[in-house]
């Protein structure tokens, strides 16, 4: 067999391989969306009030960001395929047990495991696109990867919506246990065994990592949830966040003396490329957070649309970034990545900005339908540029490691983006809402209007007062030059990655 046939066998391989994985990687990607769209069925149905089901999303969303670095480094030293397969018969299970749960206390328990589930699979699809393809084509392999999350932004609310509406909450997860069966055959038929690197396992590490990143998460999301006050219950969440930070420089100490191999080799940050991508992503992550929930929160609350409605008003974006992705992952690495990261950056954003600055009671629905098409050319451009620029110096035996902390950084820019928003949001509200009430009560009739809405609750899931709606509108847009702006500043980053040398992953 000569090279160019070992050449297309192993091409044949590694695309058979990635396949069967993007299922898995799909149906969490999926998970993490669609249970948005069911939260008030979730209330009714489980009879608990807004904080019961905000923490059946803090729940996955601490049980995958915390593990992550770990589980990349898992991944390399039992295998890849090992730690996949494990994650994701964990996921499928805890799925079912979250359809069964009859109490809110059930079902966030289940999402704690099945967030433990999705925190092993994810790093792993990465590693293995860094293990099995060169470089030369490693880009049309993170086109794939960045087109199926695309994908997936635009299935997970709408097949929420429509299960809601016809079937029950309850199948958001009962429909993961098919598609994760299908998964763990097509990873056992497609997807081989790769090399170990039987190291060392640095435990401490794993401890200093585990409890520093669950206590600036959840100092994170508690303080949001009740409004950054010095203390939740006997421990304060400011002191949870600093005393995240404090394991974290730690954590770095020891990871710079450790004599056997760290669980985050801190030589990897000496590549440029590798340190602002991270950066980079953890932009991405807390932007493509932070837009979604105050544009639905616009569609539903002042427009009046359904879930599935609302989630159709942004499928632009998806069905853009889905077409794209491997346009661009095929492109991606025979020029430099950043002449598709800077331009993806600054379209994204400035979609969002669009958004945000035309976002008013009565705007035309076909000029909404139009910064979604931007948004998904920009996040078209994004992954798989970004991704390429953070892999393509790693090694084998650093493929796993580089994985954790990739996803990492992009599970935290998303934890940064959830707070964030809801901090912007509900600052934007109160301010715009209090001018309108002030206006309104000035004459007879705002008098009226102000007076037949005193009653009703601004907020997440509640109906605005219809004299409220363009001040809603207003807040909400205000709100989303964060991301818009936090996006293009990803543009920044990009600028200064570089071409750099040959990769040394063959």
């Amino acid at each position: 067999m000569n090279k160019t046939d070992a050449e297309a066998a192993q091409d044949k391989i590694a695309w058979g391989a990635l396949w069967a994985l993007v299922i898995g990687f799909f149906m969490i990607l999926v998970d993490s969306t669609i249970v948005s769209t069911a939260m008030p069925a979730i209330m009714s149905g489980l009879d608990t009030d807004i904080n019961g089901v905000i923490w059946v999303n803090s729940a996955y969303l601490l049980a995958f960001a915390v593990p992550l670095l770990i589980t990349g480094r898992l991944g390399d030293r039992f295998g890849p395929r090992t730690i996949f397969l494990i994650g994701l018969f964990v996921f499928t299970a805890s799925s079912l047990w979250c359809g069964l749960s009859s109490s809110v206390e059930s079902l966030i328990i289940a999402r704690v495991v099945q967030g433990l589930g999705a925190s092993m699979m994810s790093p792993q699809t990465m590693t293995f696109i860094t293990r099995m393809f060169p470089y030369a084509r490693r880009g049309a392999a993170m086109g794939v990867w960045g087109a199926v999350a695309g994908i997936a932004t635009l299935v997970g609310p709408i097949l929420g919506g429509i299960f809601v509406d016809t079937l029950g909450w309850e199948w958001i997860f009962f429909v993961n246990v098919p598609v994760g069966i299908l998964a763990i055959w097509r990873v056992f038929l497609k997807v081989p065994e790769l090399p170990r690197h039987s190291h060392s396992f640095d435990w401490l590490g794993v401890g200093l990592s585990a409890v520093a990143m669950f206590l600036l998460v959840f100092g994170i999301q508690e303080g949001n949830g009740h409004d950054w006050q010095a203390f939740i219950g006997p421990i304060g969440s400011w002191h949870m966040i600093v005393a995240g930070i404090v394991l974290l420089v730690l954590f770095v100490i020891w990871q710079a003396k450790i004599k056997a191999e760290p669980l985050v080799p801190l030589g990897l940050f000496k590549d440029r490329n590798f340190s602002l991508a991270n950066v980079a992503i953890t932009f991405m992550g807390l932007a493509i957070t932070a837009m979604s929930f105050p544009m639905i929160l616009y569609l539903q609350s002042v427009r009046g649309l359904t879930p599935t409605l609302s989630a159709l008003m942004l499928a632009p974006m998806a069905v853009v970034a889905g077409v794209l992705a491997p346009i661009v992952g095929k492109n991606v690495s025979k020029v430099e990545a950043k002449f598709f990261a800077i331009p993806g950056f600054f379209l994204f954003g400035a979609a969002i900005t669009a958004y945000g600055l035309i976002l008013r009671e009565d705007t035309p629905f076909w000029v909404l339908l139009i910064p979604p098409v931007f948004m998904g050319l920009g996040s078209a451009m994004i992954w798989p540029s970004v991704s390429l620029t953070a892999t393509r110096d790693l090694g084998q035996a650093d493929a796993g490691a580089g994985s954790g902390i990739y996803n990492t950084t992009r599970q935290v820019g998303a934890v940064l983006g959830s707070a964030l928003i809801a901090l912007m949001m509900e600052s934007r509200i109160s301010a715009e809402s209090q001018k309108a009430l002030e206006a309104a009560a000035s004459s007879a009739q705002g008098a009226a209007s102000v007076a037949s809405g005193a009653g009703s609750e601004v907020g997440m899931g509640a109906v605005v007062p219809e004299f409220l709606h363009q001040a809603f509108s207003l807040a909400l847009g205000q709100a989303l030059l964060l991301p818009g702006l936090i996006a293009m500043a990803g543009a920044i980053v990009a600028l200064f990655f570089r071409k750099g040398a040959k990769p040394k992953s063959k």
